[in-house]
């Protein structure tokens, strides 16, 4: 048997830009190879000017957190204090997850778990009870129900930033 590296989680920044990126085209190509375009569409992240100008804001104005396996980067999600603009803001402080993502060459290692994880910690100790997020709900609604094997549950439903896909926003209450 062997012994698995263990997933550090370290705050992230605007040097990690590259890096998140590249997760997501990662994420696009597997997406792309399992059949399911109807989140991301084919391109990688990295050669759409409007992902890579999400990217740059998120990571730059929020709270970006990096999980790296043995010094490799695995995974990332940044906090923020409020949704994307295509999603009502809660009627209490909350904290949003936003560019959730881990390097399929760990699947099965709980990146995403540990990164899901730690911004239920962080948001407890920037003493807010409510985390939310909001995923992809088309096809057969995996996504939803990650999210909810990891505590969330399902609230409205919407319809994607660019119109063009239906999306579920979860809730955590803490």
């Amino acid at each position: 048997m062997s012994v698995r590296e263990p997933i550090r989680i370290r705050r992230g920044g605007a040097d990690d830009i590259p890096a998140v990126l590249g997760l997501f085209d990662g994420a696009v190509a597997w997406l792309v190879s399992e059949g399911r375009t109807g989140q991301w569409g084919e391109k990688p992240w990295s050669t759409n000017p409007n992902a890579v100008a999400m990217v740059e804001k998120y990571v730059t104005t929020g709270s970006p957190w990096i999980a790296e396996i043995n010094g490799e980067v695995a995974g990332t999600l940044t906090l923020t204090d409020a949704p994307g603009s295509y999603v009502a803001a809660a009627d209490e402080p909350e904290r949003y997850v936003h560019l959730l993502a881990a390097d399929r060459r760990f699947a099965g290692r709980g990146v995403g778990a540990a990164l899901l994880t730690h911004a239920v910690a962080e948001t407890r100790r920037q003493g807010v009870s409510l985390l939310r997020v909001d995923c992809y709900a088309g096809g057969d609604r995996k996504l939803v129900a990650y999210y909810e094997s990891n505590g969330f549950t399902a609230t409205e439903s919407f319809t994607g930033p660019d119109g063009s896909w239906p999306g579920q926003v979860l809730a955590r209450h803490l």
